[in-house]
């Protein structure tokens, strides 16, 4: 009888892998080391398994950095909502309540220290173009008002004239309201008109004369068409 050859019992995926350990025993008062081989068996990855597992590492980086990428749109997103430029010029955009505020700031001396001067507007300075201004704006460091209305409307009109009086200040511009004044042909100080009409728009009529004229009570929108002016103004000039 022909004896077959015994098959080696080799799993597949797996191969043997000889380890040693050390002991130290004690044995009639003496202490000696026995080292003791064994075998194991241990998981060999295919190359079919290693290209799985690169392809899963692959899709993960891939998920990890459009999850990135998606924070990063998110958060610029958000920010590009809330702050925009204007005329070489950014704002914020400010909600107070049910109040909505349009803010920017620019640097000033104040008591012989640096510091940014806030404005804060009512209405959006991109929607403020559409009111039309015939002219140019020149500065002087006077500015004279005659109202021919008080536009109270609703409380717009107080609002106006303090923050126009708060805002030329800060430009080191000096304000007054004079019911006798007119436009002064020689251009001293500069003269400001708000009256009613037929729309409201910004006209010039001398040499630093201006009609500021207000429909339907828009004189914040008026007001604030010549403060965006003023600050574009400004700003390109320094």
């Amino acid at each position: 009888m022909v004896k077959g050859k015994k098959k080696k019992n080799k799993k597949k995926g797996y191969k043997k892998r000889k380890f040693y350990e050390f002991f130290r025993v004690k044995k009639k008062g003496k202490e000696k080391t026995i080292k003791v081989t064994g075998t194991e068996r241990i998981k060999v990855e295919t190359k079919k398994q290693i290209e799985h597992q690169n392809i899963l590492l692959r899709n993960i980086f891939i998920g990890l950095g459009i999850f990135i990428l998606a924070i990063l749109f998110f958060f610029w997103f958000v920010n590009s909502l809330s702050t925009f430029e204007y005329e070489g010029i950014e704002f914020n955009i400010i909600k107070e309540g049910e109040v909505i505020f349009y803010h920017t700031s620019f640097p000033m001396i104040h008591e012989g220290k640096d510091i940014n001067y806030n404005i804060y507007l009512r209405n959006d300075p991109r929607k403020l173009k559409d009111i039309s201004f015939e002219g140019e704006l020149n500065l002087l460091e006077m500015v004279v008002i005659n109202n021919t209305e008080d536009f109270v409307c609703g409380g717009d009109g107080g609002i106006a004239i303090i923050n126009f009086q708060q805002i030329l200040r800060a430009f080191g511009i000096n304000m007054m309201k004079d019911s006798n004044a007119t436009c002064d042909s020689q251009g001293r100080y500069v003269f400001l008109q708000i009256q009613p009409g037929n729309q409201t728009n910004i006209e010039q009529f001398g040499p630093v004369c201006y009609n500021l004229n207000v429909n339907n009570c828009e004189i914040l929108k008026v007001t604030e068409k010549f403060l965006v002016e003023l600050i574009v103004k400004v700003s390109k000039a320094s």
